[in-house]
């Protein structure tokens, strides 16, 4: 079989390799004889063709011309075709930064907000499908705040690049404004009565606006970014710097998470000598349900500012004021309500304020440089905090890891509090849990829990054990628990020794 196999490819080399021949004679006959008839050109065609068939008989036949021709490309920024990118330059926008760029970047704005629509997402807010506004790596300048044309939409981001406050942009303004324009108007155009009565009757300004990849200068005229009334806004990656107001602004609404970014009201890494002077606020939550991630603050008077319920702040770095020249990493300013969860942070010469905490949980952070906790009495009440499992760094001036504020007032409503678990190196411990211990000689033993315990004459639960090495079974008792002392005393006098642990936490509710 392998004999037969190779005769025949044999045989078939040969007939190419003689077919070509006679082909390349034939043809040098027909060009270079003196007589070229019409049928020596046909002859010439014919040979040509047949070689060709023999040469590339098992090669892929040649794409025809309608396959190699590139096929038509949606034109990007159009939303009349499939595509739903809208680059900024092709509205006339500068990505050099040396002219005003505003009306381009609106233009662009409008252009993505009017383009083509997937059903809706929350009632009233149309899914616009994913549309990018492409900064395009450009420095754009801006002279007043970038608005959609109108509110009732979602799915989109404004992504890569740097914008810029310009010197005459309107003091107090945010950068990106993503709030309720007084230019808004929704009255029917097009024919498109039904999706802008849905559009209406939203209760939300936009859903899912993803600010990504930008660098926001104020150029300290104001803010940077505002998100207001809006639904699951996604701000990622964003370098925000120069605000003289607020670097984030977000009020009312749910679910707006800040990841991984770096804001600062001065460009500066830790020891500027202008730091007594910061002003401003880096972000500011005055809503319900939101989330700052891995954030660093670097520059600002207050670090974040908190008044709304259930937010979340976790792997937030905050340099941006020491406590010593009045700045404070985060405030809780939501007294009675705070449900505010601090995990993970690193509070850097600059601490934590609550005020009135109720449902507060401070965990797994580390204060470096004498920065503390201060529970901040407005109406006397602190109800359901946790400060556990921390590190406090100091220099060792004795600066308390966790301090009351009182001057409005003492706590008095005071339960489910924790304060335990830190570690403690170079300041002075403070906790809502305490031990001690004594020994004597006598009928009575003291213990004096004021050097640790957080709140003043105060008391819950006591538990102690009474050893001895004398004779007998003396009768023990407590005595006394007022003023952060605790008294044990015995019907006669033994040599022994009192170990005592104390609460102040938990309140004891009898049993009806």
């Amino acid at each position: 079989m392998g004999t037969r196999m190779g005769r025949k490819k044999s045989l078939i080399s040969w007939f190419i390799m003689i077919m070509g021949l006679l082909a390349s004679c034939f043809t040098n006959h027909i060009v270079y004889g003196e007589n070229q008839s019409p049928m020596g050109q046909s002859h010439l065609l014919k040979m040509q063709a047949f070689k060709a068939s023999l040469v590339r008989h098992d090669s892929a036949p040649s794409p025809s011309p309608s396959n190699t021709s590139p096929s038509p490309q949606p034109q990007e920024g159009d939303g009349s075709t499939s595509t739903r990118v809208y680059h900024v330059t092709s509205y006339g926008a500068d990505p050099t930064g040396k002219t005003d760029s505003t009306d381009a970047i609106i233009a662009a704005m409008s252009a993505a907000f009017e383009g083509p629509k997937q059903g809706f997402l929350m009632e009233g807010i149309a899914n616009l499908g994913g549309a990018r506004i492409d900064l395009q790596g450009g420095h754009y300048l801006v002279s007043r705040p970038l608005r959609f044309p109108a509110t009732g939409a979602g799915n989109v981001v404004i992504h890569g690049g740097t914008l810029r406050a310009s010197d005459d942009f309107p003091t107090g303004g945010y950068l990106i404004d993503l709030s309720s324009s007084s230019s808004t108007n929704k009255s029917p155009q097009n024919n498109k009565t039904t999706v802008d009565a849905q559009l209406s009757s939203s209760s939300y300004n936009y859903e899912y606006i993803t600010l990504k990849d930008l660098m926001l200068d104020s150029n300290y005229r104001g803010g940077a970014i505002s998100v207001i009334n809006s639904l699951r806004t996604s701000i990622d990656n964003c370098y925000i710097t120069h605000f003289t107001t607020t670097g984030i602004q977000v009020q009312q609404g749910h679910e707006t998470y800040i990841r991984n970014s770096f804001l600062g009201q001065h460009i500066t890494a830790g020891g500027d000598p202008g730091e007594r002077n910061f002003s401003g606020t880096a972000i500011v939550l005055a809503g319900n349900d939101n989330a700052v991630t891995d954030v660093v603050i670097f520059s600002a008077a207050v670090g974040i500012m908190v008044s709304g319920q259930a937010n979340t702040l976790s792997g937030v770095h905050c340099y941006n004021k020491a406590t010593g020249f009045g700045g404070t990493g985060i405030y809780l300013k939501l007294p009675g309500l705070t449900q505010t969860r601090i995990v993970n942070c690193y509070l850097d010469y600059t601490g934590i304020v609550a005020e009135d905490p109720v449902q507060l949980l401070i965990s797994n952070s580390f204060f470096l440089g004498d920065a503390y906790v201060v529970l901040k009495s407005v109406n006397g009440v602190a109800n359901g905090v946790n400060i556990v499992d921390n590190m406090f760094s100091g220099s060792g001036k004795g600066v308390e890891i966790v301090q009351l504020d009182q001057s409005k007032g003492p706590f008095k409503d005071i339960d489910q509090v924790v304060v335990d678990r830190n570690n403690v190196k170079g300041m002075k411990l403070r906790a809502t849990v305490a031990k001690g211990a004594a020994q004597g000689n006598g009928t009575s033993w003291t213990v004096d829990f004021n050097g640790v315990l957080l709140f003043p004459n105060l008391i819950r639960d006591v538990q102690y054990s009474l050893s001895t090495n004398g004779g007998g079974f003396p009768n023990h008792v407590l005595r006394n628990s007022s003023a952060n002392r605790v008294v044990i005393e015995s019907n006669v006098a033994v040599p022994g020794s009192v170990s005592i642990t104390v609460n102040q936490g938990v309140a004891i509710h009898e049993a009806s």
